[in-house]
């Protein structure tokens, strides 16, 4: 007969033995049993890294490069929308949370295709007697690609002046210096021929204008645009005696679109006419190949080249003139330029991945879109490592996870014609942007060579480019099994500091300029570049031609795009720790050193004028008290940080705001003397070289040249002036690190 349930639990009552052991064994089998240990945030933060890191591919990056730049889009062309939407359309796939165009309206420069621009020699009739090229000739393949613009100077004034011709070898401030105070030689109302490189193209227009030429002509000269021992293109990566640089002469100074200077330029916005346009040159400028330049060279009388660097390496003697020699001595130079300037649509590409703990606090990371042709480095090198990144991102966002803060991706427009569709994009978000962007990391070429690493940056930055680099790989011949930080360390160390590798200070020539200079935020650029000390040529050969091609990488760049993943790698990385760590990864000791640097060097500058210093009572105290408080700011703030309390969330974003505002601080908001977009006081685009980044620019200028100044008295009270208010935004930015009261 069975038993009922309650003597059933009786028998288990008066069983208490059995009883106690059923619980010991179910509670030794509880505790022994292996304990799944839930993963902290620093591991899942670390793991996502090298999960972002893994899903990068050599493949597909070779592929977008390849895809983007099988046609020319040139800024305002319809292929170049064509290549936004597409571009747009990939980030939605990616599965980014939006991805828009944006569009502004502003002044771009092309070519009249009915009256072509080139050089003529003309004798004492006016007869046209040599003509320079009218175009590049294509490389094998693209023999039948229609929508090529011929080599030409975005901005430059129409006309067809006709004069003596000139040579000013690189065209920089101290070529003028040269000609004017010690050769006596005059460039008014000539036709001046400047080679390329050393300094940015607008500043040598600049420089022209200021002696007084009616035209200029530039060229590449193989001295600077040949490497010894390398074929030109195709055969190797030289240039061609027949390919011409392009490229914007504006001297825009920050000011974006010229008809709509600080605000952006939309279809409300108050325009001025295209003659007032900031920044546009009032003399016609054209570029030609060194084959045509020759011509023009070899016939040069006048004066002797006064000394061997003013010396290219053509068969010419590289006489100045002015005018030409012998037979020859009646010619002169006539210059036909028909450039027009036209109110043109633009279109960024902005994609947002959406920050799920500080949705307020933006990471940008943004590079150019639009190429003079096809675009084969400048920019698609860095586009196509932009587009697998977000891709990398996109895919992480579709498994579940999201970084802590929010990701802007911009593909932007019209880089080429003055840095356009950043700064416009910057002035229309300017508000928002100081209130909530913590660092812009641009995306640009990714390959300019390929010996080493080049990495310009804020000095908040300096640490964690270290940092990150000690991780990644090296993919330099002869380094196998090491890092990317000890190939780099090798290959170019720091002049000061050879223990550390070489960072750069931020000039300008792309895209971060009005993220940095203008708005204050923190700002850095990474890519590969030639071997600084060996390599004499300028830029790599090909550059803004029509030699620029898939091709051009593939076979003698990168070919296993093993660089370009590496790049990927570092500014993926770059944005991933800036927009997922809890603190913001800047260091503002390494500010401090880089402060006390620069302001002994500017005093070095200015101990050269020892005299001047102490007759008008010129002292550098200010700046140098400011800096050490800052440094002890910094020292005291980072000291604070270690100790932080990581689970009270108000105490971290208080100190995380503090480290994204410090870059702020450092901005005058009535900007340098005569340049009032450039409104950082530590860091500037030389006035004499945009792309090179100086630093105290405002002493720096204030100072330069200084000896030849009329009135002394009032010249030195600005250098006074300069260092007053670089000493003020020092000490203010000190005070911006002290504890929150």
């Amino acid at each position: 007969m069975p038993r009922s349930k309650a003597g059933t639990l009786c028998t288990w009552l008066g069983c208490p033995g059995l009883l106690g052991c059923f619980l010991l064994g179910f509670l030794a089998g509880w505790f022994t049993k292996p304990i799944e240990k839930s993963p902290n945030s620093s591991d899942v933060h670390e793991n996502m890294r090298k999960k972002l890191v893994a899903e990068m591919k050599v493949e597909n990056i070779k592929q977008f490069l390849r895809s983007f730049t099988k046609l020319p889009h040139l800024a305002g062309t319809e292929q170049n929308l064509l290549l936004a939407k597409q571009i747009q359309g990939q980030w939605k796939e990616f599965g980014l949370d939006s991805a828009e165009l944006v569009h502004y309206d502003v002044l771009l420069s092309y070519p009249n295709e009915k009256q072509p621009n080139y050089i003529s020699v003309i004798d004492d009739q006016g007869n046209e007697i040599f003509n320079t090229s009218l175009f590049e000739p294509p490389p094998h393949g693209y023999e039948n690609v229609t929508d090529i613009l011929p080599p030409y100077n975005a901005f430059s004034a129409q006309g067809v002046p006709e004069a003596d011709l000139v040579y000013v070898n690189y065209g920089r401030t101290e070529d003028f210096f040269k000609l004017e105070r010690e050769m006596g030689i005059n460039c008014t109302g000539r036709i001046v021929i400047a080679r390329y490189g050393k300094i940015f193209r607008g500043n040598k227009v600049k420089n022209a204008i200021l002696a007084g030429a009616r035209g200029i002509i530039l060229y590449s000269d193989p001295a600077d645009y040949c490497a010894p021992g390398v074929d030109a293109y195709p055969d190797g990566w030289n240039l061609p005696g027949g390919g011409a640089q392009r490229g914007n002469v504006l001297n825009l100074n920050g000011a974006g679109d010229p008809l709509t200077p600080g605000y952006p330029a939309k279809e409300y916005t108050f325009r001025y006419e295209v003659d007032e346009g900031v920044g546009i040159p009032k003399i016609p400028v054209h570029p030609i190949g060194y084959h045509d330049a020759e011509v023009l060279l070899r016939a040069m009388g006048g004066s002797a080249a006064p000394d061997s660097s003013w010396k290219g390496s053509l068969n010419v003697p590289y006489n100045i003139g002015p005018g030409f020699a012998g037979n020859s001595s009646t010619r002169k130079v006539r210059m036909h330029v028909h450039t027009n300037n036209k109110i043109t649509p633009i279109y960024n590409v902005i994609g947002t991945l959406r920050g799920a703990v500080e949705p307020d606090r933006y990471i940008i990371l943004g590079g150019h879109r639009d190429a003079w042709v096809f675009g084969g480095i400048d920019p698609t090198t860095g586009a196509a490592v932009l587009q697998e990144i977000v891709r990398s991102f996109g895919k992480m966002k579709m498994e579940g996870w999201r970084p802590k803060r929010t990701i802007i991706f911009a593909s932007w427009d019209a880089e080429e014609f003055g840095l356009l569709g950043s700064t416009e994009w910057a002035e229309e978000n300017a508000r928002v942007l100081q209130e909530r962007a913590v660092a812009y990391i641009n995306s640009d070429s990714s390959i300019e060579g390929n010996y080493t690493l080049r990495v310009d940056c804020t000095p908040l930055l300096y640490k964690l480019v270290y940092n990150l680099t000690k991780e990644i790989l090296s993919p330099d011949e002869g380094y196998e099994n090491k890092s990317l930080y000890e190939s780099w360390l090798e290959k170019d160390p720091a002049s000061e500091n050879n223990s550390c590798p070489r960072i750069n200070k931020l000039g300008s020539g792309s895209d971060f300029e009005a993220y940095f200079q203008r708005l204050g935020i923190a700002s850095g650029r990474v890519r590969y570049t030639k071997n600084r000390k060996a390599d004499k040529f300028s830029n790599y050969p090909v550059y803004h031609t029509v030699y620029e091609t898939f091709e051009l990488v593939e076979k003698f760049y990168d070919p296993t795009f093993k660089k370009h993943l590496t790049i990927a790698q570092l500014r993926g990385k770059l944005v991933y720790e800036l927009a997922d760590s809890q603190v913001i990864p800047f260091d503002c000791r390494d500010y401090g050193e880089a402060l006390k640097e620069y302001s002994n060097r500017i005093y070095k500058l200015a101990k050269k004028h020892e005299e001047q210093l102490k007759l008008y009572k010129v002292s550098f105290d200010p700046i140098f008290s400011a800096v050490v408080n800052f440094s002890k700011a910094a020292d005291e703030f980072h000291r604070r940080l270690a100790q932080v309390d990581k689970k009270d969330p108000v105490t971290v974003r208080i100190m995380n705001d503090q480290l994204m505002f410090i870059e702020r601080a450092f901005i005058d908001p009535l900007g340098l003397p005569g340049r009032k977009f450039y409104r950082h006081v530590i860091f500037a685009p030389s006035s004499h070289n945009k792309y090179a980044g100086e630093s105290f620019p405002g002493i720096y200028d204030a100072l330069f040249d200084i000896e030849s100044k009329a009135d002394q008295r009032e010249a030195w009270e600005e250098v006074k002036r300069q260092i007053s208010i670089a000493a003020f935004t020092v000490q203010a930015a000190a005070g911006t690190l002290k504890e929150v009261a």
